[in-house]
């Protein structure tokens, strides 16, 4: 559907079910576990789909082995069954990733061998293969560029790696295979009321100014770093729940790590861990853990943060990346659960927590990727009950996403690439360095939402994320296709290709 029939369902709908405010991760995961009831369902973002922390993780689905290190049993053995769940409904975005800790010290590979042995145990029948002990020489046959000098071996275990933006365009996708509408650029800017409880929203659609009033039985307040935000609409004297910790990544050519085998750094000089992971045909290093007293949109990696990571590295591989080997740096915040003051992250729960203020509305907090999809059930178990909904049962856990195969696959497209493979420019790349082609440009924009050259270049692919540069160049071409697609005049497809390059400044 174009967004013109997008939004003429939403004036033409008098009243939905579940409205949700926020398109990341447990925004989209509420949508689609309400849709899949049969609840009438309506998302809301105010920018663009996992435009915030959401398209800017790891890309790991894992149970957490710092996590483990921390005794956080419950959060890790619920991880590692929703990474199974993910793996069986969407094998186009979600794969078994081996990784290998290198160790230095044989009393590491003793502890470290208990723990993933641990690990494996939480995992159970779910589990993805068994860490093992491996010598020197298989340490280095996996991982070729790692430092040898005082090498005593190395450890395997398994996990799984993903796409976070592309799951984020799925399970948006997903919402409307399901029934449910799911609209980017619509801000949410104030709540509505009846008999003093929370039924509905005032938003406005950014790109042309309209305002709608939407009426709703039940609101989810789902905006992840800015979730104090909706909820001082609602009580304007209520405290920060949220303390927001930050975290870096840098993007390095794969012959740093050349190979399909991550490599996880076990202790770092701030008490983490750090992942050198393969992705998207180079390697990404992450991540940091640093206060913000602040939730801006477009957080940049700080200097101090890019030093952090690439010395870390240093330590464990033979060739050190330095600043100009960086293709693309960025950050994300985490809506860590906290006084609010952002101090002392690291410690901190990734673990959600669900309220129902007096005037029913229902505000998450906290959570990640991994439990998105049991995030998602337990607030619309609290959201039917808010908002005097039947009660139904969850259909998500054996739900298989939009365009999901029928066995693994490496094109997170899925069974969509038919539908691309017959648009204009089918074989035409945009940018020799990227993989994008226009055909992808053109579906990006008829059928996910797709409203900027951010949009395609940021989270349709992954160009920003992985090759800044190319990126760049690509802006111009993807603007005239989208000018095309959309109806921009030649100055609105020059505004968005600056608006683009402006952004990209940020990731060098």
């Amino acid at each position: 559907m174009t967004r013109t029939e997008l939004l003429a369902r939403l004036r033409t709908t008098p009243r939905w079910d579940v409205l949700v405010i926020g398109g990341g991760a447990t925004g989209l995961g509420c949508a689609v576990d309400a849709a899949a009831r049969g609840h009438s369902t309506l998302l809301l973002e105010a920018h663009d789909f996992a435009k915030g922390t959401s398209s800017r993780s790891t890309k790991l689905v894992h149970g957490g082995v710092r996590y483990l290190a921390q005794g956080r049993i419950g959060l890790v053995r619920e991880a590692l069954a929703e990474r199974a769940t993910l793996l069986r409904n969407a094998p186009h975005l979600v794969h078994p990733q081996r990784f290998v800790v290198p160790v230095y010290r044989q009393w590491d590979r003793l502890m470290l061998g208990v723990g993933l042995s641990a690990y494996d145990w939480l995992a159970g029948s779910r589990s993805l293969g068994a860490s093992k002990l491996l010598s020197v020489a298989e340490t280095i046959a996996a991982l070729p560029t790692v430092r040898q000098w005082g090498l005593v071996g190395g450890i395997a275990y398994m996990d799984a790696r993903f796409d976070d933006a592309r799951l984020a365009i799925t399970l948006m996708r997903t919402v409307l295979d399901l029934g449910g509408l799911a609209l980017n650029y619509l801000p949410v800017e104030g709540l509505r009321r009846e008999d003093g409880q929370v039924r509905g929203v005032e938003a406005r659609d950014a790109e042309r100014g309209e305002r709608f009033t939407v009426a709703a039985r039940v609101v989810i307040n789902a905006a992840g770093v800015w979730a104090d935000d909706i909820r001082r609409l609602d009580e304007p004297t209520t405290s920060s729940q949220l303390a927001p910790s930050q975290g870096a990544h840098v993007v390095v050519d794969r012959d740093f790590l050349p190979g399909d085998t991550a490599l996880l750094i076990p202790h770092t000089a701030d008490g983490r861990v750090l992942f050198i992971i393969p992705w998207q045909g180079k390697v990404l290093l992450g991540t940091t853990d640093t206060p913000r007293h602040d939730t801006p949109l477009e957080p940049r990696p700080l200097a101090a943060e890019i030093d952090f990571i690439l010395d870390t590295a240093s330590r464990y591989l033979t060739r050190p990346p330095t600043r100009s080997d960086v293709r693309s740096a960025f950050a994300g915040l985490r809506p860590l659960i906290g006084s609010g003051q952002g101090s002392a992250t690291a410690s901190l729960s990734r673990e959600h927590v669900i309220q129902v203020s007096k005037s029913g509305l229902v505000s998450v907090a906290g959570g990640k990727w991994t439990t998105y999809r049991r995030m998602g059930q337990e607030i619309i178990d609290r959201a039917e009950a808010a908002g005097g909904l039947v009660r139904r049962a969850s259909a998500t856990e054996n739900l298989r996403l939009h365009a999901s195969p029928d066995s693994p696959s490496n094109d997170v497209l899925g069974t969509d690439r038919h539908s691309i493979a017959g648009l204009p420019g089918a074989n035409r790349q945009i940018h020799p360095a990227l993989s994008l082609s226009e055909a992808e440009v053109r579906y990006a924009a008829r059928f996910e939402q797709a409203r900027s050259v951010e949009d395609v270049l940021a989270r349709r692919s992954r160009a920003l994320f992985v090759d800044t540069t190319a990126a760049s160049e690509a802006a111009p071409a993807v603007a005239r296709i989208l000018a095309d697609e959309l109806g921009w005049t030649e100055i609105q497809a020059s505004e968005m290709t600056e608006a683009f390059h402006q952004l990209a400044e940020g990731f060098r």
